[in-house]
């Protein structure tokens, strides 16, 4: 309101500027060449009448700009705002189905699109109160010269409508477009080691020029258009001046006005043409803006929504029981989960055992709530999950996937989790019970030290210790761990896994595991073991061993693991070779 407040002096400062230069013609100027009079006090008068008008104008374009700006980025970060909280809410299904370069077009190049008719916006609405006060104005001074004014108004009104009705599909393509190029620049980037190691790289680069050369075209498209328009807005103001001109010299000559009102009015219609541009610009971006904001309103709407509790349940204080009812869950036709039930007993440290595509990985996911279960409920401490608040959720549940994912940041930041990256003691805590701490203290900015995107300076292992170490960090009371050690040597995934174990031997956190090595799910107090969506058995691993179907994914795994440690046994005896 400031902003267009602003508008609206400034434009009371155009209109006020002119009627005194008419003053200043009539009463000075005319006089002094005419018969030679210089009339000081008028002259003196006028020009400090001009002096508080142009410091009006200054005033009401400062106020203008700045909060006319300051509103623009505001409602920018509120875009942005909404966007991310959609995308956090939403369950991970929908937040995968989303292609990353439009997920960064949305938050980019949409919301920039969206917000831009309001930088315009407040000196179109001064605009209409200057058109307003301008029309008055010639209209006293002469009935055709008032008229002639007025009429430029709705000619723009329909060069706007025609523009707007050419323009919108094109701009709405152009921002498509734009989704597409950011896409195929971050797979490309993404998957730069594929596309080196595969020698793709003339074809991204092809991949890349033909999604850039549609941008172009839709852009070329909009432009061209654009250049047809703008002229109009700068041709009508002009052909009224010349047609005012025109008829006031021959009012002049009959006597109907004087020369400072002719003056006035062709100064009235001079400063109009600037304004008018500006709501030309504005009447532009409207078309682009509102396709813009179709597509923010289309992806806010798109994906499924965790909605949060009406009242949030507390989960109750250490290690957390588990408790999966009757759980199905589908990825669209998919079913992947089928009627699963079982239960853990707080503390307790159990195996996830199956096959490839047994459903190991979206049950991890259900026990986390990154997506709700098509049927059934899921439960920690005998509270049903959905009625958990995210943040106690967040604080409580952890999960560590087998492809961690790190920030390019220090290892402090990285694994100090809900901590301060401060707090040295518990983060060290946390790499020492995931059996980081050796290899982070040999690094020689120790916890300042400065990962890579994703971790990339780093091992396989030793990225997968300190995802486990930010989980640990955080002191949760479900942990749940998808092949998270994987890459790990089995010496030291045993080492982590007996440090999560009290001294008594229970331990702090329940923890449920997805484990392929026989190690890890000998150590495991239970094995769950998951065929075809459902918990086709649960007992020791000796126990389940009395099932064809375990006995051959065990004797699997086994074989599998000969063969990694005989590869190992090479490479490390070829180091020794060399």
């Amino acid at each position: 309101m400031v902003s267009v407040g602003g508008a609206v002096l400034y434009a009371a400062g155009l209109v006020g500027g002119a009627a005194a230069v008419g003053q200043l013609t009539d009463r000075s100027v005319i006089p002094a060449l005419r018969d030679g009079n210089r009339d000081a006090a008028t002259l003196g008068i006028t020009l400090l009448v001009l002096l508080a008008v142009c410091i009006g104008r200054v005033g009401g374009v400062l106020a203008r700009r700045y909060f006319g700006n300051m509103a623009n980025k505001r409602y920018q970060v509120t875009l942005r705002t909404q966007l991310t909280e959609h995308y956090l809410a939403v369950d991970l299904a929908s937040a995968r189905s989303t292609p990353k370069g439009r997920l960064l077009a949305h938050f980019d190049a949409d919301v920039e699109r969206a917000s831009e008719a309001m930088g315009p916006f407040p000196m179109s609405a001064g605009v209409v109160a200057l058109a307003a006060v301008s029309l008055w104005s010639l209209l006293r001074i002469d009935g055709i010269i008032g008229a002639l004014a007025g009429g430029t108004i709705p000619l723009l009104l329909v060069a706007n409508q025609l523009f707007s009705r050419a323009v919108e599909r094109p701009a709405a393509a152009a921002q498509e477009e734009v989704g597409r190029v950011a896409g195929v620049a971050h797979e490309s980037f993404a998957g730069a080691l594929v596309v080196k190691t595969l020698g793709r790289e003339a074809a991204e680069v092809t991949r890349f020029a033909a999604a850039a050369g549609e941008l172009r075209n839709a852009r070329v498209r909009v432009g061209t258009l654009r250049a047809n328009f703008e002229p109009v807005i700068d041709l009508i103001p002009n052909l009224a001046s010349i047609a005012i001109v025109a008829v006031g010299a021959w009012r002049i000559s009959d006597g109907d006005i004087t020369t400072g009102q002719l003056v006035q009015a062709v100064s009235v219609l001079g400063m109009l043409t600037f304004p008018l541009r500006v709501l030309g610009y504005f009447l532009e971006s409207l078309p682009v803006g509102v396709a813009a904001l179709d597509r923010i309103d289309a992806a806010l709407a798109a994906g499924v929504r965790l909605s949060e509790p009406g009242r949030s349940e507390s989960l109750p204080v250490g290690a957390l029981a588990v408790r999966v009812a009757d759980v199905g869950f589908s990825y669209g036709d998919q079913c992947v989960l089928h009627d699963v039930s079982f239960s853990i007993a707080p503390g307790e440290i159990v195996a996830l055992v199956g096959s490839t595509g047994s459903g190991k990985t979206t049950l991890c996911e259900l026990l986390v709530r990154l997506a709700n279960p098509s049927t059934g409920t899921v439960a920690l401490g005998g509270q049903d999950l959905a009625g958990v608040e995210a943040s106690e959720r967040v604080r409580r549940v952890a999960l560590v996937l087998q492809e961690p994912f790190l920030f390019v940041d220090s290892i402090a930041e990285n694994v100090a989790a809900d901590a301060s990256p401060d707090d040295a003691a518990r983060i060290w805590d946390a790499l020492e019970r995931s059996r980081a701490a050796e290899f982070v203290r040999s690094l020689p900015e120790g916890l300042q030290t400065v990962l890579g995107e994703r971790g990339v300076t780093l091992s396989g292992g030793q990225r997968q210790r300190l995802a486990l170490a930010r989980a640990l960090a955080g002191k949760p009371a479900l942990l749940v761990l998808d092949d998270a050690t994987s890459a790990v040597d089995p010496t030291i995934e045993a080492e982590i896994l007996s440090s999560l174990r009290s001294a008594d031997g229970t331990a702090a956190m329940t923890v449920v595991i997805v484990a392929h090595r026989l190690s890890t799910i000998r150590m495991a107090d239970r094995v769950l073991f998951l065929d075809d969506g459902r918990i086709a058995a649960e007992g020791s691993h000796e126990e389940l061993l009395r099932l064809e179907a375990y006995a051959a994914l065990a004797l699997a795994y086994e074989q599998a693991n000969t063969v990694d440690a005989m590869d190992a046994m090479d490479a490390a005896a070829g180091v020794v070779g060399t």
